[in-house]
């Protein structure tokens, strides 16, 4: 019998020694360097907290996709800290000391920078339906997105504006028409503002100064009552408004007393004395601005700063911390990022219940001013 010869095998070719080395170091160098860019990639998330910005329309204000709010070294205006995550809440700081953020003359920046503050801890904003030195369009998107990106409800940012008259506006650029009746002109700046601050409804609208005459102060304070009744408007107030008979006057006229008086805190009204007993003693809140840029000298005195220094506050947050201390809402205006975390700071401290200025601070610092 013939037996079948075994089918021949193909041999396949035989792989050098050197070939396998080589792939034992491509294989390790590609598993190195996978290990280093996770690696990097958790250091950088460790380091800064990136914010993805997504504008919701066209017309939203051109600013940076992508804004770090945690562990910035750039030295620039990011905070470098965020109180984000303590769920700050308006409604919860309402009738307690607090900082209210202002937004005057910060133009293309104020959707960024509102949105900084909010992050870091910031819940009243201030603004105008003014071009001519506030961006309140920005203003609603800063607010927004802040909101956002916290979980934030709307209830937890409290947001003011103002109507300007019309000599108070550029006249290339009015948010109402130039040539309409007084109360039409409020009516279309309210409406103007409930759109660019993106609400239904405005927590405090201050009449930015008194009209030329009481009856127009009056005409325009009777139209900003009817947003009040429709729940448009929380709660009015009144800014520049420097003689205390003038003050007492609106107050007892209105029907909607004014919650609010927002004024320059310097020496030439001799700090408002007379109002703000007034308003301590009417439960008015009195609301301070150019509190830190009218009052330089003081602030760069030798005493002020030692008093500072023993506090562990800086020379300006000493200056807020007084006015709180005086019961006082100063407003902020600061574009930096660590002064947005130092400001919100001593905020909190008053927040807590802590004490900074005793009696004897608070008459030390009283004389220096």
């Amino acid at each position: 019998m013939v037996v079948p010869s075994a089918a021949k095998r193909s041999r396949k070719p035989r792989r050098s020694r050197n070939a396998d080395i080589l792939a034992v170091i491509a294989v390790t160098v590609i598993s190195v360097g996978a290990a280093w860019l996770i690696t990097l990639t958790i250091l950088n998330r460790n380091s800064s907290t990136e914010i993805k910005i997504k504008p919701d329309s066209a017309n939203a204000p051109a600013i940076m996709d992508t804004v770090a709010v945690a562990g910035d070294t750039t030295g620039g205006a990011l905070p470098t800290k965020t109180h984000g995550e303590l769920h700050l809440s308006a409604k919860d700081m309402l009738g307690t000391p607090h900082i209210m953020y202002g937004t005057a003359w910060k133009k293309d920046e104020t959707a960024t920078l509102v949105l900084q503050a909010i992050h870091a801890g910031f819940r009243f904003i201030d603004t105008a339906c003014q071009p001519k030195h506030y961006d309140e369009t920005g203003v609603g998107y800063g607010w927004k997105w802040g909101a956002e990106q916290l979980g934030l409800k709307r209830e937890d940012i409290f947001l003011q504006t103002k109507f300007t008259a019309i000599g108070g506006q550029d006249r290339n650029d009015v948010p109402y028409d130039a040539h309409a009746e007084l109360e039409d002109q409020v009516r279309q700046s309210v409406i103007t503002s409930l759109r660019n601050l993106q609400t239904e409804y405005i927590d405090s609208l201050v009449l930015h100064s008194p009209m030329e005459t009481m009856d127009e102060t009056m005409r325009v304070w009777k139209v900003l009552e009817i947003f009040v009744d429709e729940g448009q408007i929380k709660q009015l107030g009144i800014s520049n408004c420097y003689d205390p008979m003038q003050f007492q006057r609106l107050y007892q006229q209105v029907k909607v007393k004014p919650k609010v008086l927002q004024n320059r805190f310097y020496k030439k009204s001799n700090f408002d004395v007379e109002l703000r007993k007034i308003c301590k003693s009417l439960g008015v809140e009195y609301q301070s601005f150019w509190t830190l840029s009218a009052n330089v000298k003081a602030l760069a005195s030798r005493d002020w700063k030692a008093v500072a220094r023993s506090k562990g506050l800086s020379p300006e947050t000493l200056m807020y911390a007084f006015m709180m201390t005086l019961g006082h809402t100063p407003l902020s205006g600061t574009k930096d990022g660590g002064h947005m975390g130092e400001d919100v700071d001593v905020m909190l401290a008053f927040q807590q219940g802590e004490e900074i200025l005793d009696g004897k601070d608070m008459s030390r610092l009283s004389s220096l001013l």
